[in-house]
């Protein structure tokens, strides 16, 4: 079969300018990621349990912080202390991760490449 001439890489000018602006947009992204990344690093987070009877708090990027556990909670018991801990630690890392993924779409939002996000 004969080769047909002038078919490049099927992209015209236009499709060039896209990509060059798809392009141009990645890198702002990257930039925004590695900032995000600094901003998760300095947040804290709290998740409660209880109440209030038991805290925990975590970086943005799921960083245990510090605990601060109540003299009630101590009393309810070792059993109740550990669940309330556990409840505290998961409401603390689903705040962090909703954060997270809430900045990250806010960061690629407008980035319409193919086969990311949208």
């Amino acid at each position: 079969m004969p080769k047909e001439q002038g078919q490049g890489f099927g992209f015209g000018l236009g499709k060039m300018k896209e990509l060059a602006a798809a392009i141009q947009k990645a890198q702002q992204v990257q930039e925004g990621a590695k900032q995000l990344q600094e901003d998760l690093e300095q947040m804290e987070i709290e998740g409660a349990a209880g109440g209030g009877l038991v805290k925990v708090v975590m970086s943005g990027n799921q960083e245990p912080i510090r605990a601060e556990i109540t003299q009630e909670a101590v009393d309810k018991g070792l059993d109740a202390l550990s669940e309330l801990v556990a409840e505290a630690m998961k409401d603390a890392y689903q705040k962090s991760t909703d954060t997270m993924r809430e900045r990250m779409e806010d960061l690629t939002g407008d980035l319409n490449l193919p086969g990311l996000g949208g």
